[in-house]
């Protein structure tokens, strides 16, 4: 069994024991940073809303919650502790100052677009609020941009498998 194998393994027995609450801990985790399976824990937890362990609106309220809690604790992470790490680490993952001076504005420019579709791509839903909070990105337009994104996220991965459960479990 591999590293994916084993992280996705734990999740449909999480969501079964302990419902959406465990979905929405795992989103919120997955959103500031820490490296775990959130997609597939929200698909898991749609599949089991279609077969009538969950309720799917209770899925997608705990989505967008975990989502946008979990990006705006990375935000907040990023705006008070953000910039000297990236001052100081930023060469190890080649972020030279001047891509760090392109990055901040880039945020300054299209910071909104930028937040809104992040959470459509993995590893960048994961650092999207870190980045946005260490290059002084603005609140507001960060939790407009941030709850919008992750509304839609929510209702792709919510509703999306949901609805199309029978395609889905074709492709499985």
């Amino acid at each position: 069994m591999n590293f994916l194998q084993q992280g996705l393994a734990w999740i449909e027995p999480a969501i079964v024991t302990y419902g959406v609450w465990a979905l929405l801990i795992v989103l919120y985790f997955e959103s500031f940073g820490v490296p775990l399976p959130g997609e597939s824990a929200l698909i898991a937890a749609s599949l089991l809303a279609a077969r009538g362990d969950l309720e799917i609106g209770h899925v997608f309220l705990a989505a967008w919650l975990g989502a946008v809690l979990g990006d705006s604790t990375g935000y907040l992470i990023g705006r008070f502790g953000g910039r000297p790490l990236l001052n100081r680490f930023g060469s190890a993952v080649k972020l030279t100052p001047e891509r760090l001076s392109s990055l901040e504005n880039t945020a300054k420019t299209k910071g909104f677009f930028m937040v809104l579709t992040a959470r459509f791509i993995v590893v960048l839903r994961q650092l999207n609020g870190l980045a946005a909070g260490a290059v002084g990105m603005p609140w507001h337009h960060f939790v407009l941009a941030n709850a919008l994104g992750a509304m839609l996220w929510a209702g792709l991965w919510s509703f999306g498998p949901y609805l199309f459960t029978d395609a889905f479990k074709r492709m499985i």
